[in-house]
């Protein structure tokens, strides 16, 4: 999106930040209400409408030129397709125990990367040909999504597993977990760096190594395939073996090298290695994270403590591109890398410091 907007329609970065960042808030309002019209009408409905809309909603996208009407477009669009991601995970958490609460996420996670590792490798090929058959390529999926989830789970909608809750014990908003809510803080902070692989890197790979939209595309799909290979198998490892809160640490530290790493080395090679530590970076924190949210909150709040999780998300989305593209205008890439590096490195020791408030206990 960052390179249509630069490249197609004569955006400056700054420009394409803005518009980055109002996707989102649209990303933000959706994900709210998403946990909202999750515990109040059921994750299936959500899922069902945010499908189908979303899907329509990308078709109108290449029609909207004009800087201020893509703005209304975009946030109408996050906010439609998002609002399915707290739904999404409401829903994995019902069908799951809590054995298999981590694991279950993660499957839910190999299939979303394994659209990863297809989605923009196809879209190098369709943006080569034209911009329009990106718009068009994800609406008909989103679309054809729908139409197979209604089928699938119409019949099929998941039932509130058993847990065992104190006596006495209050359904609490996610927003008076103070302890929870300095957690949501941290995973803000990790989202915000993340997101440069919407943003920056893209940018990168083209203005620094001149890279084809098609190489662009293959150089981010790596990512979803090492994450689809290896994300399983590493989860249910690592599990068994180490506290949630040390392998969030571990991955926060990998995101940052992966950054730094750019300013050290040059050349092709260097961009594989460093989408790999980005990539292990997310199998380590990202399943985690989710199911710290999950063990955290209760059936009847697990919508609203997902939307939480997911709207801190959509708020780095928000800050995210803005700011990258502002420190490229005002220095350059070797600062930015800089600055996401310590950045990350501060991120690690956040979540250090907090893991000893409220541990998510180990599965055995």
């Amino acid at each position: 999106m960052t390179i249509y907007m630069t490249s197609s329609l004569g955006y400056t970065k700054v420009q394409a930040g803005i518009i980055m960042s109002v996707f989102g808030m649209g990303s933000l309002a959706g994900s709210y209400l998403g946990g909202k019209w999750s515990d109040k009408y059921g994750p299936f409905k959500v899922q069902f409408f945010s499908l189908t809309l979303g899907g329509i909603s990308y078709l109108f996208i290449p029609f909207l030129h004009n800087f201020y009407m893509l703005s209304v477009g975009v946030f109408i669009c996050g906010l439609i397709n998002d609002s399915l991601r707290p739904a999404a995970s409401s829903m994995t958490s019902h069908f799951a125990t809590q054995a298999t609460t981590t694991r279950s996420f993660s499957l839910m996670r190999m299939a979303i990367n394994l659209g990863v590792a297809i989605g923009p490798a196809a879209a190098g090929i369709l943006a080569g040909v034209n911009y329009v058959w990106l718009f068009v390529g994800d609406g008909i999926t989103c679309i054809a999504a729908g139409a197979v989830f209604y089928y699938y789970f119409k019949d099929k909608q998941p039932q509130t597993h058993k847990e065992v809750k104190e006596k006495g014990n209050k359904v609490l908003s996610p927003y008076r977990d103070r302890s929870f809510m300095l957690f949501i803080l941290f995973c803000f902070f990790y989202a915000a760096a993340f997101f440069q692989i919407f943003s920056g890197i893209p940018l990168y790979y083209k203005d620094i190594y001149l890279k084809p939209e098609i190489a662009i595309g293959l150089l981010i799909g790596f990512n979803g395939l090492i994450v689809f290979f290896f994300e399983m198998i590493t989860v249910s490892q690592l599990e068994k073996r180490y506290k949630p809160n040390s392998l969030i640490v571990i991955g926060c530290v990998m995101l940052g090298a992966s950054f730094i790493l750019f300013n050290l080395f040059h050349g092709t090679i260097i961009l594989l290695i460093a989408m790999l530590l980005l990539s292990f970076s997310e199998i380590f924190a990202m399943p985690f994270m989710i199911s710290r949210v999950v063990y955290t909150s209760s059936p009847q709040t697990r919508g609203s403590y997902l939307a939480a999780y997911t709207i801190a998300w959509a708020l780095a989305f928000i800050v995210s591109p803005y700011s990258s593209m502002q420190i490229i205008e005002q220095y350059n890439y070797t600062v930015l890398w800089w600055v996401m590096g310590i950045f990350c490195s501060l991120t690690a020791l956040g979540f250090y410091l907090i893991a000893n408030k409220k541990t998510v206990p180990k599965i055995l």
